[in-house]
């Protein structure tokens, strides 16, 4: 389902490949926040099935914990803590133990943004200067470098705003992300059939792509989509101000790059400048 998901279907679609109503599929997606949950693995540190069975024996056998540790070079509050959890000595079997243990992992875990008020209050401003959670991501590892609590991936930044855990980010919020859109420009359009004139006029030289090939311009296919959060497809820009345009201006020169290293383009400039003086 999630490899649909990734490729673009829409839910319709997956629930016609797997036999399910579309809102079947919509409950799981919108229960990870659209995104793909990781694979589960068991914790490096957590005690495997082979490690209960030999504490198993080794309660059975009537050996005390300290000997059960050393054995398998534990500590021996984590033998204790183990057989007590799941019933003392009397009643501990390593199998239930692990299954316990395994299904215990998947407790809801307090979204971090509900916890870190400070790391919160970032996020959430940042969102609202239109910032992606990816950017503001990228950004906080630059202005944080050493402080791991001023971390969040952009996933757990998605999966706040669509999962609305009590305390994180408000539903309000999701009217900042940038709205996804399939743009499929005309790379020979009407509006480049008098290239020449223009070259002649400015003394600019118009280069063209191949076509069907938008990866050879990346940067310009990302700025459309930019734009389009401001200025809606086929809206009329004679109805926006010099001032509208400049607000729009500042807030995309002020808003970081990942090809820049999470820079934004403002403080790079500002930085480039300082350099020549």
């Amino acid at each position: 389902m999630w490899r649909r998901w990734k490729a673009g279907q829409t839910l319709h679609e997956i629930g016609r490949a797997f036999g399910k109503d579309h809102n079947s599929i919509r409950g799981v997606v919108a229960r990870h926040g659209g995104i793909v949950p990781a694979v589960r693995r068991r914790a490096l540190l957590a005690l495997t099935l082979r490690e209960r069975e030999e504490i198993s024996r080794g309660v059975a056998s009537g050996s005390s914990f300290r000997e059960i540790a050393k054995c398998l070079e534990r500590a021996v509050s984590t033998v204790s803590r183990e057989v007590a959890r799941h019933g003392g000595r009397p009643a501990y079997r390593a199998s239930q133990a692990d299954g316990e243990a395994w299904q215990s992992a998947l407790r809801p875990k307090r979204c971090l943004l509900s916890i870190h008020l400070k790391l919160r209050d970032i996020v959430a401003s940042k969102l609202m200067l239109d910032w992606s959670p990816k950017q503001i991501a990228g950004w906080l590892k630059t202005q944080y470098p050493d402080d791991e609590s001023m971390h969040v991936s952009h996933e757990t930044i998605y999966r706040s705003l669509f999962i609305q855990a009590r305390g994180a980010l408000k539903k309000e919020l999701l009217n900042h992300l940038r709205s996804k859109r399939r743009i499929r420009p005309s790379q020979r359009g009407l509006e480049m059939a008098k290239h020449k004139d223009f070259t002649v006029a400015t003394d600019v030289k118009v280069y063209f792509c191949d076509p069907q090939s938008p990866w050879q311009r990346g940067s310009n296919e990302n700025t459309n989509g930019l734009l389009r959060q401001y200025f809606p497809k086929n809206a009329d820009l004679t109805e926006y101000s010099q001032s509208d345009l400049n607000k729009v201006a500042l807030r995309l020169n002020q808003r970081p790059r990942q090809t820049l290293g999470f820079q934004t383009p403002a403080s790079k400039l500002q930085e480039s400048v300082a350099s020549t003086h």
